[in-house]
């Protein structure tokens, strides 16, 4: 298991690597240039570009300034914003912070709906069966923009129940704020986490040790628990954890429906603007979310499962 671990580590640093180097000059290859920011319109004289060029490492070769920047981000210096030249840091503070609570909260709804209703599913053939799955097929072709558009027509302006836009002061407040963009970003992602909850949940109640489980008299919700559930896990986390770590970029479109001030609008906006150290910094966030979270996924299904720990220590 260790001998895994570290070759998932090894995995995990290699392609943050590279995902940073495409980061960087993806940025820095987009049309524009950070001191065409910082001039405007009206450039000043040659010698003076050439100062600031200089002032700024642009008059070195890409690789050597990426290099650069690698060993701030390392240290933690994400660099200085190019619009009000403050640092990138104290810029990510309130929008992560929006864009991780929304993230936990749809990722909460993920799990219990997905979850529950995969395995409820399972469990009652005959019109429950049938009623989950086309609820979820629907689920599974809604957009999460288009989901925006609904909940906020029916839950917002109609009925009243939550704001249609931005979040309140306090922890009610910005429960009630993130819970339509939270229900937004998950519909599609429960509905998958169902299907697949539900095919894995069919499989093991067809097995031979559930089978024999059953012969031997074990009641219905310790046959569920251990043998159903914990079995089925390994897929189901898997998918799960893709599902969750795609909310981290899903969170843009969300984020701009309901006006919330996260990373996906601070990152739109930073690239309108040009502010490409800002953009930077987000897109790496982003990447490294979704590295992460995958390998959080797979360490918990090799946690859950005794055939993947096996499998992974051979």
């Amino acid at each position: 298991m260790s001998r895994y671990l570290l070759r998932r580590l090894v995995g995990v640093a290699v392609t943050l690597l590279v995902a940073s180097m495409v980061v960087y000059l993806s940025v820095f290859l987009a049309p524009g240039s950070p001191e065409q920011v910082l001039f405007g319109s009206r450039p000043p004289s040659p010698e003076v570009q050439a100062q600031v060029r200089h002032a700024m490492g642009l008059d070195q070769n890409v690789f050597v300034r990426y290099f650069d920047w690698l060993g701030n981000v390392l240290t933690g210096n994400l660099g200085t914003s190019l619009i009000n030249q403050q640092p990138v840091t104290s810029l990510l503070g309130h929008p992560a912070t929006v864009t991780l609570s929304l993230v936990a909260y749809a990722a909460l709804l993920i799990l219990v709906v997905g979850f529950g209703s995969g395995l409820l599913a399972a469990l009652r053939p005959g019109w429950v069966d049938t009623t989950v799955t086309a609820v979820t097929s629907v689920a599974t072709a809604v957009p999460a923009f288009v989901a925006s558009g609904l909940l906020i027509s029916l839950f917002a302006v109609r009925l009243g129940w939550f704001p249609a836009y931005g979040l309140a002061d306090g922890f009610g407040g910005w429960v009630r704020g993130l819970t339509l963009p939270a229900v937004a970003l998950a519909v599609i992602s429960s509905g998958m986490l169902s299907r697949v909850m539900r095919a894995s949940a069919r499989q093991e109640l067809a097995s031979e040790h559930v089978v024999t489980a059953r012969m031997r008299g074990i009641g219905s919700a310790r046959m569920v628990r251990s043998h159903v559930v914990r079995n089925a896990a390994g897929p189901v986390v898997t998918v799960a954890g893709l599902q969750v770590a795609g909310l981290v970029a899903g969170a843009v479109v969300v984020e701009q429906a309901f006006g919330l001030s996260g990373l996906g609008q601070l990152l739109i906006t930073s690239v309108e603007q040009k502010d490409f150290p800002v953009v930077q910094a987000v897109a790496l966030i982003v990447v490294a979310a979704f590295v992460l979270l995958n390998l959080a996924a797979d360490l918990i299904v090799a946690a859950l499962d005794p055939r993947v720990r096996a499998a992974v220590s051979g």
